[in-house]
């Protein structure tokens, strides 16, 4: 009996552990901001929503020090002007690739962070965004914040998010992945954020 009872400990002390490397961290996560160029974001379904959302991301990043990762795909022009604007010390990576992982200067920039939980925002959610997700998911936590990504048609985009999820993908929102990073209200950072959630 108290074998069972150690046994019974030891399972739900693994599940919680597994459950915990599911929620976001600042010390376990790096945001990547895929494709929001100047070519393609225009053509996007409801591009004001995902920018909107994005840049509060943004902005919330150098709040609390997270590190962020921006792509652009070849021939799409550059990384939007509002989005450059909020992170001017990030120098977007050039691909060729729809999924980021084949990009060797995105693979090298994301393993010289350490991290081991990816917040993707972008588009397109069924080219890129997913290409990216189902792949890096064998060796990270993928996060897709779904009010920040998007394609030329809702109708890609939905199975898109249905795919991921299929593959323990963890869908996400802004606020849900903001408040996850924020863990607590008592602090300076989570009165700063305030603007952004209001």
């Amino acid at each position: 009996m108290e074998a069972f009872l150690n046994e019974t400990r030891k399972g739900r002390v693994l599940k919680i552990v597994k459950e915990a490397d599911r929620l976001i961290s600042r010390h376990n996560s790096v945001l990547v901001f895929i494709d929001f160029q100047e070519r393609l974001l225009p053509v996007v379904y409801e591009k004001e929503k995902i920018l909107k959302n994005a840049l509060r991301l943004a902005r919330f990043s150098r709040i609390i020090g997270l590190p962020v990762i921006i792509t652009e795909q070849e021939k799409l022009g550059d990384t939007i002007a509002e989005l450059k604007k909020e992170l001017p010390y990030v120098r977007p990576i050039r691909k060729v690739h729809f999924n980021c992982f084949y990009c060797h200067e995105f693979e090298d920039n994301l393993h010289s962070l350490d991290r081991n939980v990816l917040i993707l925002a972008g588009v397109e959610a069924h080219i890129c965004i997913a290409q990216t997700a189902l792949y890096g998911v064998r060796d990270f936590t993928i996060h897709v914040v779904r009010d920040t990504i998007s394609s030329r048609t809702p109708e890609n985009c939905n199975i898109a998010v249905e795919r991921m999820k299929g593959a323990e993908i963890v869908i996400t929102s802004t606020e849900m992945a903001i408040y996850e990073l924020l863990q607590r209200a008592d602090t300076e950072e989570f009165k700063a954020t305030l603007p952004l959630i209001k």
